[in-house]
């Protein structure tokens, strides 16, 4: 159980106490009432004696009595009814509500830290986003145990209002008090009267309530005086006639009022009755007239309180105060009916509750009293206790331990008379099984039982726990044998009670007697109140005991749904299981999950009682339980009801929080059930939303978006293919991210960049991104363009097992609008779709999400104008579709999904779109701690209007021969409204297309009339010059190639290098199939700039990814030796013979019959092919498939015209022809892609080249050996293929490639296969180093480096003035190598000694005391010093230390000039 504010030790003491009558004249009452307050409610706070009282028992033995209080209340005379006990109770409980705002209490259970008490609704609710941080806080606090105020209320007053009953004496009346004012004209006679009404009361069948002790009931005359108003003189008078007649023991002068109540204002007193009052007021009966009140709300509770001992419903009879008539628990309407919870709420209207409620929070009670008066009431009730009240109770208990005695003819005493009783042996107690039903016998008032049953409750009362257990025990066996089952178990009851509370525990707690009254009560007399009371008592007693076990299940008997009917049973079920619960808590070994699973049936039993507070409550606490460990289902249901009962109490915010979280976890219910759960969550909402309705958009659960995963796509859809019109395939998001394929993309741009920027690529530049994923950098605001959409897609998922319907479906958006110079066009306007002039918005009608899928939504924007947009989230109409379930209890129609869905129910909401940026990891500070950067592709700047390129490729082939030269044409247009220009395109294989050379004589735009519509440039020619070759040159530059240029980089030869809007341009390509067989991806990257330039955008790209498969056709090898031959022209031995193999590798796949080799050329600076020498008198030159053909030719020397004097980038071509056509290989197409094929040795820069001039011997020497064996031959193979597709034969024409580097070494067309080394065994020991490395001799390495100092031969400088000198020198280096040569130049002085002092003087250098440089070929460099000096003299400037080696070596050595010659300096001053 909840831990209590009192022990067990103070609590049934204070339950079972004295019960004093109170009878008050109307005077009296009329002078209490000053004080808004009765007789019997003034003397509440004062009714605990401060001090322990001492009474002899019938042994004469000194008893003390501590904290003895006593219970005052006015005469009733109807006894309470059970439904206004029930209606008092339930308002107890509903009254007493955790307070908000305290700290609450934790248990630490295991693993489970439970929040308990107080702020437990707060902190267990899913919403309640800090219940982590409150736990951690409060599981600090010393507070470990929780408190239940509400059922301690319901505890003290279900004990106090428990009417009196005859077969026991517990709460029958000892004495009563009449009181009458001082004031009254004859106060005795007021006293006769009150005696002979309380005689009358008492002895007058009539009256059946309320019940007295004993016939001779103790009177104590009372007389109040009113200090302020009264007479003192009278009211002493009175008071000593009063003594004669009562005796001094018998009456008292209680003076009170000692001031005015219009004084109450000028002193603060204390009020100790407000507590006593709100324990013990129920709502006025006057606000119900059908029926009780339910209390709704806590804050009605306060309003028209009624006071228990109902002295507002005085009635004057006969002169007299007839104040005892009804009980004020007396229910206007007696009927059952009316009596039940679950009756219609009957509340006073607003106002005059509101009126009630506001006349009643300003009584102050005691107005009219000083601390002298409270002093003087509790001295009147010490008086009263001590001269009175206890002698009458030990006087009583001496007279029935005498007739006791004298009635039994035993010994004098019970106590050696109970030893007698004991010492025999023991009757054997029946079972309850055997006893007959006869709970209905009743002894007469004098009947001995009822006597020892007296004095038991007598002495109980006065905490005389020894005898009151002998007694209790000697009746419960008379009872017993009698089979009075009522007695008997009262008597199991009280013994069990005394046996526990007897000083010093002389035997244990006999817990099997409360079992045994429970039973009794529960079966036998069908008393539910009284075994209600047992289990309060005994569970309090067990729990006391640290027996929570014992005690959990004595509450859990008491709470079956069939033991009491109505919702009184339903009330004290729910209080009864949550002390079980905390019973399982408090367990030594806590058992968790039985607390939980308590706590849920006492919210079930709580809201069966109208209780929702509670109920909300219960389910809270056991929510922490079952929270996140996997009881999904579970968390379901509490969820679920946690959510009705917050819709019930009006917290709708609350509601629709726990109704989210259903829906929001992975659910485990069924579709049937999800769906359940999902139209209550749109109802509660609705009514959310329609409080109000203006306001901003409610977050929306369902269905879930993630964030991260939106991608932002900038620009217009792709176009589809036309016919052979293929489009450019660009950037869409239907493409799949791949961060190699993006790393190529960047490269791409940033070449073509580099190349308009001269080399270098501006510091502002960052790569065009089209669209924004969780991948790209999104660190930067993207860039939009006006009139261009934005396309977001967000990511959709349906978690339930029932589809989604999601109506008008649209992006939020804020946007900022600006003017052409950029500053703020007007103030900042959160537009939805309100502006179409400003920003177009695309809405979606009707977007279904089955059940548990995956979905993308694509939403566009349209921007009108140049601005700041922020993509703040989605706008939805949220509901389900009417499907085969069935909802709301009705079947849907057939036919719902023809056509647009039809909806159940719908709400309006938004989800935001909040994507979190990656984490930063560059600083130390961003290591150590978490944090994240921005992501900004929600947030685009909309700029002016740019260009916009479409390409288009027509003819464009999937399928090539290796080698094979097929023609296509490319389409350009500008769809925007800008011109454009700049265009250019880049590729990683610019080996694979061409556009042409630079002039149209080299380029021809369209096929020659020759035979086969040739791709190629030809010429007729006739056939005696068949095997001579027909000489022509062109430069490398021409075709765009040159050195340092970026052959990747190729411009589009557009006319007048502008595309004007709205126009296109086609332009003819030339492709080569790869030399490799298989599938290759070609990025072309096409970028473009406007005319106007835009300082946001510089430029524009258009990307483009061509697939081709590529299939074997020839394989050519060539190697070139000297010829032996002295002939010729030349005469200079610089003949040699070209040896080429061609091989057929075509397996026919692609439907080739045969290739035919229509001519070989070559091109080179230096080398031309004169002629064919035929090996084989075969004038054919056909090969089939797997043939190979072989063939010779001579190569001589170019004449110097032809040489690489006029240019250095000039080639001579030289074509044998074996046919009756000469292609112009050095036009396009053929020279564009020979060209390409010597892109990587055309890239190398000249520097390299230029590394082998002379620096010694031994290198000259090995420089010379392999120039010598250097060759620059290059062949070109151009063929025809004949293949016959669909029955039509077709001629393909393609060419390959030869480059020959070294004599005698072997060239190949096809890149070779790397072969893997072969494995090698390992050795163990160092190999000796064969190879001898000639190094170079000092003398040549110190001739690198020449040095000379350049300054003044004398310097004149005023010492007197300025002491230092500082006096600039130019130290000049000249680099004597045409190899680079890095140079260290040292200004630190060589020794310290005195010696080197002398010679060099006392200078320094100033600044920089070593330099580090690198010279270039026969580069001169000069660095500016500056020597300090402090005297005159002569100095020598040679100290610096010069250092070179080469730039390739490793080896450091020091250049000897500066020992040759002084370098002397004359300082003087003027």
């Amino acid at each position: 159980m909840a831990q209590c504010v009192q022990s067990v030790q103070e609590l049934i003491p204070d339950s079972f106490v004295p019960c004093v009558a109170a009878l008050c004249s109307d005077e009296a009452e009329r002078l209490t009432r000053l004080n808004h307050l009765s007789f019997a409610e003034l003397l509440k706070p004062f009714s605990r004696l401060t001090s322990e009282v001492h009474m002899r028992d019938p042994n004469n033995q000194l008893h003390v009595i501590k904290n003895l209080k006593i219970a005052v209340s006015n005469i009733v005379t109807q006894p309470p009814q059970p439904g206004a006990i029930r209606k008092l109770l339930n308002d107890v409980v509903s009254g007493s509500q955790p307070a908000e705002g305290l700290v609450a209490n934790v248990i630490t259970a295991g693993d489970y830290d439970l929040n308990i008490s107080d702020r437990s609704i707060k902190a267990s609710v899913p919403w309640y986003s800090n219940w982590k941080d409150t736990l951690m806080e409060l599981k600090e606090s010393s507070l470990y145990t929780a408190t239940t105020p509400w059922f301690e209320s319901y505890r003290e007053t279900f004990l106090q209002s428990m009417p009196a009953s005859d077969h026991e004496f517990l709460n029958h009346y000892l004495a009563c008090m009449l009181v009458a004012s001082s004031s009254e004209a004859e106060p005795m006679e007021q006293f006769s009267r009150l005696s002979q009404e309380q005689h009358r009361i008492q002895h007058n069948s009539d009256y059946s309530y309320p019940k007295w002790f004993i016939p001779n009931t103790l009177k104590y005359y009372v007389l109040l005086h009113d200090v302020s108003a009264g007479d003192e003189q009278r009211a002493e008078s009175i008071y000593e006639e009063m003594k004669q007649k009562y005796g001094t023991q018998g009456c008292y002068l209680l003076k009170i009022n000692s001031r005015t109540s219009n004084r109450a204002s000028d002193e603060q007193i204390p009020d100790p009755w407000s507590q006593y009052l709100q324990k013990n007021s129920i709502q006025n009966q006057e606000s119900c007239e059908d029926g009780p009140c339910t209390i709704t709300s806590n804050k009605n509770y306060d309003s028209n309180l009624l006071s228990l001992d109902g002295l507002d419903n005085e009635v004057k009879v006969d002169g007299l105060p007839n104040n005892f008539r009804t009980h004020p628990l007396q229910l206007d309407q007696p009927s059952e009916s009316s009596n039940s919870i679950n009756g219609p709420d009957r509340v006073k209207p607003a106002s005059s509750l509101h009126e009630t409620k506001k006349a009643n929070t300003g009584v102050i009670h005691g107005v009219c009293l000083t601390l002298t008066d409270h002093d003087r009431i509790r001295q009147f009730i010490q008086e009263f206790t001590f001269r009175s009240l206890l002698p009458h109770i030990e006087k009583t208990i001496r007279q029935l331990n005498d007739q006791l005695i004298s009635r039994k003819g035993l010994s004098r005493s019970l106590f050696s008379a109970t030893k007698k009783w004991f010492s025999g042996s023991k009757v054997p107690e029946k079972s309850i099984n055997e006893l007959k039903n006869t709970s209905g016998l009743l002894y007469p008032p004098e009947a001995p039982e009822l006597q020892i049953r007296k004095m038991a409750d007598l002495c109980f009362l006065v905490q005389h726990y020894d005898l009151a257990y002998n007694c209790y025990h000697t009746a419960k066996k008379d009872f017993l044998n009698d089979q009075a089952m009522l007695y008997a178990a009262g008597a199991l009851e009280m013994a069990a009670v005394s046996a526990f509370l007897q000083p010093g525990a002389p035997r244990p707690y006999p817990a099997h007697y409360m079992d045994t009254a429970i039973q009794t009560y529960r079966d036998i007399c069908k008393n539910m109140v009284l075994a209600e009371r047992c289990v309060l008592l005994s569970a309090e007693i067990l729990k006391s005991q640290s027996k929570y076990s014992e005690a959990a299940a004595l509450l859990i008997r008491l709470t079956s749904e069939n033991t009491w009917k109505g919702m009184d049973s339903d009330l004290r079920s729910a209080l009864l299981l949550e002390q079980a619960a905390h019973c399982f808590i408090n367990m030594k070994s806590p058992m968790v999950r039985k607390y939980a699973f308590h706590m849920i049936l006492a919210g079930h039993r709580f809201s069966k009682a109208g209780q929702k507070k509670h109920a909300l409550r219960c389910y809270c606490q056991a929510m922490q339980v079952y929270k996140g460990k996997g009881w999904s289902l579970a968390e379901d249901h509490i969820n679920f009801t946690i959510g009705r009962q917050s819709y019930t109490l009006r917290q709708l915010d609350n509601a629709v929080s726990a109704f989210r979280h259903i829906l929001i976890n992975e659910s485990k219910q069924s579709a049937a059930q999800q769906g359940a759960f999902l139209r209550e969550y749109l109802y509660v909402y609705k009514n959310v939303s329609q409080l109000s309705p203006d306001g901003p958009f409610p977050q929306l659960p369902l269905p879930y978006i993630n964030s991260s995963e939106t991608r932002v796509f900038f620009g217009h859809d792709r176009r589809p293919a036309d016919g052979e019109k293929q489009a450019a395939t660009h950037v869409s998001l239907d493409q799949e991210y791949d961060s190699e394929s993006s790393q190529q993309w960047r490269e791409l741009e940033e070449q073509v960049v580099a190349v308009v920027n001269k080399g270098i690529i501006p510091s502002g530049f960052h790569p065009t991104q089209y669209c924004l994923n969780s991948y790209s950098d999104n660190s930067r605001f993207p860039l939009a363009v006006v009139e261009e959409p934005i396309i977001v897609e967000v990511p959709f998922r349906n978690p339930l097992k029932v589809p989604l319907l999601l109506t008008d479906l649209s992006l939020l958006w804020k946007f900022q609008p600006k003017d052409v110079n950029g500053r703020d066009d007007e103030e900042v306007r959160e537009l939805v779709t309100d502006e179409p002039e400003m920003i177009g918005t695309e809405v979606i009608s009707e977007f279904l999400i089955n059940s548990e899928e995956s979905k993308v939504a694509r939403l566009k924007l349209f921007p009108h104008h140049i601005g700041e947009l922020h993509i703040l989230g989605v706008v939805y109409n949220l509901g389900t579709i009417q499907g085969s379930m069935t909802v709301d209890g009705i079947g849907a129609l057939p036919g719902c999904h023809t056509g647009k869905h039809s909806l159940s129910m719908s709400v309006r909401g938004r989800q935001d779109l909040e994507i979190q940026g990656p984490r930063l990891n560059n600083t130390k500070e961003e290591k150590t701690s978490i944090t994240y950067g921005p992501d900004r592709r929600l947030d685009p700047i909309i700029t002016e209007e740019m260009p916009l390129l479409e390409v288009f490729f027509i003819h464009f082939p999937t399928g090539l021969l290796c080698g094979e030269i097929r023609k296509a044409y490319v389409e350009f247009a500008n769809v925007s409204k800008c011109p454009l220009t700049g265009l250019k395109v880049v590729s990683k294989h610019p080996e694979f297309f061409t556009f042409g050379g630079n002039t149209a004589v080299l380029t021809p735009l369209s096929p020659s009339a020759s035979e086969n519509c040739s791709a190629y440039k030809t010429v007729v020619t006739d056939s005696a010059s068949v095997c001579t070759a027909l000489v022509s040159s062109a430069s490398s530059i021409d075709f765009g190639i040159g050195i340092g240029s970026q052959l990747e980089v190729i411009p589009v030869p557009l006319p007048d290098t502008v595309l004007l809007p709205g126009t296109s341009v086609q332009l003819p390509m030339w492709l080569r199939g790869p030399d490799e067989e298989g599938v290759h991806e070609i990025n072309f990257l096409f970028y473009y700039e406007s005319v106007k330039k835009q300082p946001k955008i510089q430029h524009r790209i258009l990307r483009h990814t061509a697939v081709i498969c590529t299939s074997r056709s020839l394989n050519v090898k060539a190697t070139v030796c000297r010829s032996n031959s002295l002939e010729g022209e030349e005469g200079r031995g610089d003949n040699m013979l070209v040896f080429v193999d061609v091989e057929n590798t075509n397996t026919s796949e692609a439907g080739v019959k045969e290739f035919h080799i229509v001519q070989v050329s070559s091109s080179s600076k230096h080398w031309k092919l004169q002629k064919s020498v035929d090996l084989s008198e075969n004038k054919d030159a056909r090969l089939a498939s797997r043939e190979k053909g072989k063939f010779c030719f001579k190569a001589i020397r170019c004449n110097e015209r032809e040489g690489t004097t006029q240019s250095s980038e000039k080639y001579t071509f030289a074509d044998i022809i074996f046919g009756n056509e000469q292609i112009i290989s050095s036009a396009s197409p053929c020279a564009d892609f020979f060209y390409r094929s010597l892109s990587s040795e055309l890239k190398r820069p000249r520097t390299q080249l230029s590394l082998h001039p002379e620096k010694h011997s031994v290198e000259d020497a090995m420089r010379l050996i392999r120039k010598c064996s250097e060759v620059d031959l290059n062949i070109v193979i151009l063929w025809k293929a004949y293949v016959v597709e669909d029955s039509k034969q077709l001629i393909l024409e393609g060419q390959h490639h030869v480059i020959l580097h070294t004599i005698g070494k072997e060239a190949f067309s096809y890149p070779q296969k790397q072969e893997p080394p072969e494995m090698e065994l390992l050795k163990f020991f160092r190999p000796e180093n064969t190879t001898t490395s000639s190094r170079p001799s000092v003398e040549q390495l110190s001739n690198l480096i020449k040095t000379s100092l350049h300054y003044p031969e004398t310097f004149n400088h005023p010492f007197h003035q300025k002491s230092l000198c500082l006096v600039p020198v130019t130290l000049l280096l000249s680099n004597c190598s045409k190899a680079d040569v890095d140079v260290i130049v040292d200004l630190r002085h060589k020794t310290t000694s005195p010696e080197a002092l002398e010679i060099h003087g006392s200078f320094t250098w100033l600044g920089q005391t070593q330099y580090k440089l690198q010279l270039k070929s026969q580069e001169i460099h000069s660095l500016q010093l500056k020597a300090c000096f402090v005297h005159t003299g002569v100095y020598n400037l040679g100290t610096p230390r010069v250092f070179a080696k080469l730039s390739d070596q490793v080896t450091v050595f020091e250049a000897s000039q500066q020992n040759s010659m002084p370098a002397l300096i004359i300082i003087t001053d003027v």
